[in-house]
């Protein structure tokens, strides 16, 4: 018998964000506000969301969300639909002291996926969101 056993693991990355809980949201969990840094063009069906770049697309489920909190997507691999291992979340954390927001990206990887190149990849695109949204 061949078993095929996916080991992941988590890279957390969080970025200081100067704007509004609110603004980042509609950002993160909306076809429009995701196609502006995160694809080139989203679309949205039920609660899939297929991400588009240049000649490919990927699907993801939206799977939890809270509203200017917390969303959580599930990669959906065309391969294997039920694979538990490849979710993406954003969560949005204001400090009660400073009044700063914090945007924490947590992915899980496959283990065979370069943590760097993730990390690296992360940085690019949170910088294009900032630069969207003037932050």
């Amino acid at each position: 018998m061949n078993v095929d056993v996916k080991v992941a693991s988590k890279v957390e990355l969080e970025y200081t964000v100067n704007s509004s809980a609110n603004i980042v949201f509609q950002r993160l969990c909306t076809p429009h506000g995701l196609s502006e840094w995160f694809a080139d063009d989203v679309n949205l069906r039920g609660n899939i969301f297929t991400f588009i770049w240049d000649n490919t697309s990927r699907k993801a489920e939206l799977v939890e969300r809270k509203e200017n909190k917390f969303v959580k997507f599930r990669w959906l691999d065309s391969n294997n639909y039920s694979d538990d291992n490849t979710h993406f979340a954003f969560k949005l954390v204001k400090d009660d002291i400073t009044g700063e927001l914090s945007l924490i990206v947590i992915e899980e990887i496959d283990l065979d996926e370069d943590a760097d190149e993730t990390i690296s990849l992360w940085n690019h695109q949170i910088n294009e969101l900032k630069r969207v949204i003037g932050a």
